[in-house]
This record gives structure tokens, C-alpha cells and sequence, in this order.
């Protein structure tokens, strides 16, 4: 069965080439805007699902995931300048919050979708440290305004659960996934 990742994201494409090295990639076009009064869990679910629908091919197995950077209800998606960056990072500096990652897997008509939370604690940062860091390219399209895969990951004092749901893609929740429709993966 054909695999289809509904991403832009290279961190996602690269994860998912740990489980499988056919698939190919459609970027789905949707809105991704929070509705009011939802909470993080149920935006990253909804999108996920969104992202999986918005693609069709049939008889493909497809893929919709998204990821969000959460402190209680707030909601941190990619910084629309350096001014929000900053404040988004300041936000996170020598706290934790929590990184929500939903995957929705769909074949037809029937949608199957996981949600993985990991707590990522912060160390202080400095203004000097913020601003260095957003010299970069790396926060500008990163949830939360960073990347722990990246530079970001010096920010990081600990984690509390899936690295790679933070980076993008839970992967032994995706391969469960992808198991439950019996799609064999190749690695």
C-alpha cells in the first residue's frame, strides 16, 4: 500500500524515513487556525485530521501530523517575526512546558489518530542568548520558536518523553499506527 506523508516539514520526512523509505510527500493546504475556545490537544488532533483528509488518494495510506508547543492553554505555533520569537522563548526560559504532537493515519474512510504530550523543561536564558539563537534561521518555521534537534536543544535542562514527538513525528506511535491498517514498513 502506498504511503503518503501530508507534510511540507523535512523534520517529519526525515523521521519517517526511520520506519519507511517508500513514501512520498503532499503538503495539504488548510487552514490552521485555533477556533475559539479550543484547547491544545483537541487543535493538534483536529489539524492532524485535517491534514490526512485534505489529501486524497486512493487506496494510499496518508499521513497528517501536527505539533504544538503548549504552557496551560497557551498555544506557541511558529513566531510570525523576531518580536514574537523573543517573547515566545522568553515565555519558555527556566520553565516547562509541554510539546503536544497528534498523527492522524487514514485509508479511505477510516481514520485512526493518536496525541503524545512531552514535558520539555527550559533553562534560563539570557537576552543575549534569545537574540544569538534568533540570528539564526532555525526557529522561523519551529512550533514554539525552536528546535531540539537543532541549535534550540542547548536550551533544553530535560525532557519527559518522545524526542522525536517533539522533533515532529512520534515514531513508535506512528509505526503503530501504520501497523494497525496492516501496512508492513520496510525498516
Amino acid at each position: 500500500m502506498q504511503i503518503i506523508l501530508a507534510s511540507s516539514s523535512p523534520r517529519r520526512r526525515t523521521l519517517l524515513e526511520f520506519l519507511e523509505s517508500n513514501f512520498t510527500c503532499i503538503e495539504p493546504n488548510i487552514d490552521e487556525s485555533r477556533t475559539v475556545g479550543e484547547t491544545p490537544k483537541d487543535y493538534v488532533m483536529r489539524l492532524a485530521v485535517m491534514k490526512a483528509s485534505a489529501v486524497d488518494v486512493k487506496g494510499a495510506l496518508i499521513l497528517g501530523a501536527d505539533t504544538t508547543v503548549t504552557i496551560g492553554d497557551t498555544v506557541l505555533g511558529k513566531p510570525d517575526d523576531r518580536e514574537d520569537a523573543t517573547r515566545m522563548l522568553s515565555l519558555l526560559s527556566g520553565r516547562s512546558h509541554y510539546v503536544l504532537t497528534s498523527v492522524a493515519a487514514r485509508c479511505g474512510d477510516v481514520i485512526e489518530i493518536c496525541m503524545v504530550s512531552t514535558k520539555v523543561t527550559f533553562v534560563q536564558l539570557s537576552a543575549r542568548a534569545i537574540a544569538c539563537y534568533l540570528d539564526t534561521t532555525e526557529p522561523w518555521d519551529k512550533a514554539g520558536a525552536y528546535a531540539i534537534q537543532g541549535r534550540g536543544g542547548v536550551f533544553v535542562q530535560s525532557i519527559e518523553g518522545s524526542f522525536s514527538s517533539v522533533v515532529g513525528l512520534p515514531l513508535a506511535e506512528t509505526k503503530a499506527l501504520i501497523a494497525n491498517f496492516g501496512v508492513g514498513l520496510d525498516r
